[in-house]
């Protein structure tokens, strides 16, 4: 009877625990790596030092069959070391990573439909047990599926007196030494990151930002930072909801340049063994998001979404998915990018939508708790606001649309709309008028006339569907150069924020 093999599922990790030296700076000093080959198939994985001697190698296979692993090091002790493992078939929480699919879209590796419905909580990964719990829970009621957050710590006035432990040796008052790492904080952020896997959560890890300029790790010199990358990413690049961001607001961190942008993102494309989704986010200027090395644009304007035709043209421009991760915070704080209403920020939802563009959520609504200032873009905790449980009504709309997901179906309409031709539209108006020409848009010139639609007015901020009893007919009329014109009008109700559903009915 032949000996049994570890198995595991496709996408999950695989981990291979070795022991060696602990002396000197095992961080830099050692070199480690294994190939994993898998029929013609092979991939180099680099690992990692874990602290008191223990060294770790992680994996994350992407085709079933049998693996079988050799090490390589510049220690004879971590050197020669083989073993093989058996990957199986996923059960069906695990769709796999998430990847551009459709070319503005994403979906999983199993090929099921991903509708990016995103949160941000810099530091929340960095908190106290307690607090973490808290937010893992409140994540766990939310509508969000991702969640943008920081790997070094975040600093602002209400989580500097939250921090556990920092990624680094040293301390603040004598310095620190940043090409020698402190495991334990690295553990805390895995752990986060499973945690959030459990809830089907992607972790849009942030690598860099400049809001922790009182520790100095906002200009590490470019060899700490060469290293800081390939040990991050040797430790979770394998946990299959990562993603990557290269930067937040990359343009304010003043002691990096363009230089060193590009180095780092191709430093990092380099080491995405498993072509991981990857970004770079913004302040005020754009980066070049044409780089082959960037998967999707993540980008900060509360502008594009609140001015129509200006989300399309940015779609058509870089030909890559856009999520508008920052479009101003719901909140009431003093500062421009943290007082939107809950409304408005509902409202980008939708305008991003119906121009072809995900949003991406955020909350700075200041409260206490037991005496500490909390928000929870910045430590999580619990989210205040009135804008999620309509985020969730907007995501179980889309949800329910096109399993292709939607286009922008014509940027010259003075309202949005977007959908699949002859098939699926979806307009909507901050401010609707009273009453509404039924008109298909003017890309669609394949409707035989005596199509058939049915409306739904849907009221976005009350959470409400009306289903018009009426079936809309197509009339063409040769007096119009474009697009099919209904001779019906639908008067709308006297309310705000309105969208209007059509779906072509399923007899013709």
């Amino acid at each position: 009877m032949g000996i049994e093999i570890e198995r595991i599922e496709i996408w999950d990790q695989y981990e291979v625990k070795l022991l060696g030296p602990s002396t000197g700076n095992p961080f830099t000093q050692v070199q480690l790596t294994a190939t994993f080959s898998m029929q013609h198939k092979t991939v180099s994985v680099t690992g990692f030092y874990d602290g008191e001697g223990v060294y770790r190698i992680r994996f994350m296979p992407q085709t079933t069959g049998i693996y079988h692993f050799t090490t390589e090091s510049n220690c004879q002790q971590l050197a020669g070391i083989t073993g093989s493992f058996e990957c199986i078939a996923a059960n069906e929480h695990n769709q796999g990573p998430v990847q551009v699919s459709d070319r503005y879209h994403f979906s999983y590796a199993t090929g099921k439909r991903y509708i990016p419905v995103g949160t941000t909580s810099y530091g929340w990964a960095h908190q106290q047990e307690a607090l973490a719990t808290e937010t893992l829970q409140t994540l766990a009621g939310s509508p969000f599926n991702k969640i943008r957050m920081c790997i070094l710590p975040h600093y602002s006035p209400y989580s500097e007196r939250h921090m556990v432990h920092y990624p680094f040796v040293g301390n603040a008052a004598d310095g620190w030494n940043e090409l020698e790492y402190n495991p334990l904080y690295f553990q805390m952020l895995e752990k986060r990151i499973m945690q959030l896997q459990q809830l089907g959560i992607e972790a849009d890890l942030i690598l860099f930002h400049p809001y922790n300029r009182q520790w100095g790790f906002d200009k590490l010199s470019p060899e700490a930072d060469d290293a800081y990358i390939k040990y991050v990413m040797s430790r979770f690049a394998s946990f299959r909801n990562v993603w990557w961001s290269i930067a937040n607001e990359y343009d304010f961190m003043e002691h990096k340049t363009e230089a060193d942008w590009l180095r780092i993102g191709e430093l990092v494309a380099e080491n995405n063994v498993y072509d991981q989704l990857l970004s770079i986010h913004n302040g005020f200027v754009l980066y070049e998001h044409w780089q082959p090395w960037i998967t999707h644009v993540c980008m900060q304007d509360g502008l594009a979404v609140t001015h129509p035709g200006r989300a399309v043209v940015l779609r058509n421009v870089y030909k890559k998915p856009i999520i508008y991760d920052e479009v101003c915070y719901e909140g009431n704080l003093r500062f421009r990018w943290g007082g939107l209403l809950a409304e408005q920020l509902v409202s980008r939802y939708w305008r991003g939508i119906t121009e072809g563009t995900y949003v991406g959520h955020g909350e700075v609504l200041r409260a206490s708790n037991q005496g500490v200032d909390e928000v929870w873009t910045g430590i999580g905790g619990q989210l205040r606001g009135s804008s999620a449980e309509r985020i969730q009504f907007y995501r179980d709309i889309m949800e329910a649309g096109p399993a292709e997901g939607m286009e922008p179906l014509d940027e010259w309409f003075q309202v949005g709309v977007a959908g699949k031709e002859g098939v699926y539209y979806l307009f909507y108006w901050e401010t609707p008028p009273k009453t509404w020409q039924f008109t298909i848009p003017g890309k669609d010139m394949l409707l035989q006339e005596g199509s058939k639609f049915q409306v739904d007015i849907i009221n976005t901020w009350n959470m409400t569907i009306e289903r018009i009893p009426e079936i809309f007919e197509t009339v063409r009329q040769d007096d119009y150069s474009y697009g099919d014109i209904y001779n019906r009008q639908i008067v709308l109700p006297a309310k705000r924020y309105l969208a209007l559903r059509i779906t072509a009915c399923a007899e013709r």
